[in-house]
């Protein structure tokens, strides 16, 4: 179960998520700043990936594409990078049975 955090979530995540998500990566550390969504889209999918954001056009693409890639929308508004990462680590298990589901392309976490 490998994430890739969206834009606009810290780039640290990949790392304090670490131990529960290894080998999760950040837009960042693919060379895709400020890349557009579809684009992130396809990456994810073409490389078995979760994609992480509070970003409602990716929780859009989700409702018409579907699944791959699947998609965990966060709704907490302005927050922490600890905020997110406490709702990580408190949904694990939700998040571990929403990526074992073939059906379930979104999960939205608050």
């Amino acid at each position: 179960m490998k994430l890739l955090f969206d834009e606009n979530l810290s780039p640290k995540l990949s790392i304090r998520l670490g131990d529960l998500f290894p080998d999760s990566l950040h837009v960042r550390d693919v060379g895709m700043e400020a890349t557009i969504d579809p684009i992130v889209w396809d990456y994810a999918k073409n490389n078995n990936l979760v994609i992480v954001s509070k970003d409602v056009d990716m929780h859009d693409l989700s409702l018409v594409l579907g699944n791959p890639p699947k998609v965990i929308w966060l709704q907490l508004g302005n927050c922490s990078t600890l905020q997110v990462e406490n709702l990580l680590r408190r949904e694990f298990s939700r998040i571990e049975s929403f990526c074992a589901d073939k059906n379930l392309s979104l999960l939205a976490l608050s």
